[in-house]
């Protein structure tokens, strides 16, 4: 699933959002996760997972072609940890169309997501709307 599915798939979920309102929502949610995690921050989503940051140590390694050590240093890198309604439903081999199973596995994420950017649309237009007052009065 691409950004512009996720973006789709909400828009078609939500017919009381604009195309413009959900890509801003799922704009606005990305950004504030980005965010989060480059100041070291953890995101937890319940039943989806959670994001965290992970430290590579320095170490030495070597140059391919000259085969000379190089000094590779410390990094920081994202990491996801899946929830474990997550990773049951990723698990299931071939659920049936009607069991509860299969409509986790449809659902898990795109129902967090549908939320959240209910949520941040709902909270964009309203500050859009204070943004629009604030340029009235200048």
């Amino acid at each position: 699933m691409t950004r512009s599915d996720l973006v789709n798939r909400l828009a078609e979920r939500f017919s009381q959002l604009t195309q413009r309102d959900t890509e801003f929502a799922v704009k606005t949610m990305l950004d504030a996760m980005s965010d989060a995690l480059a100041r070291g921050h953890r995101i937890e989503i319940r039943g989806f997972g959670s994001f965290s940051i992970n430290r590579r140590p320095p170490r030495l390694g070597r140059n391919p072609r000259s085969g000379e050590q190089v000094t590779i240093p410390e990094k920081r890198v994202p990491h996801f940890k899946p929830g474990k309604a997550l990773r049951e439903a990723v698990d299931l081999e071939a659920p049936s169309e009607g069991s509860d199973v299969s409509e986790l596995a449809a659902g898990v994420g795109a129902d967090v997501a549908a939320d959240l950017a209910a949520d941040l649309a709902a909270d964009g237009a309203a500050a859009g709307a204070r943004a629009a007052a604030g340029a009235d009065r200048a």
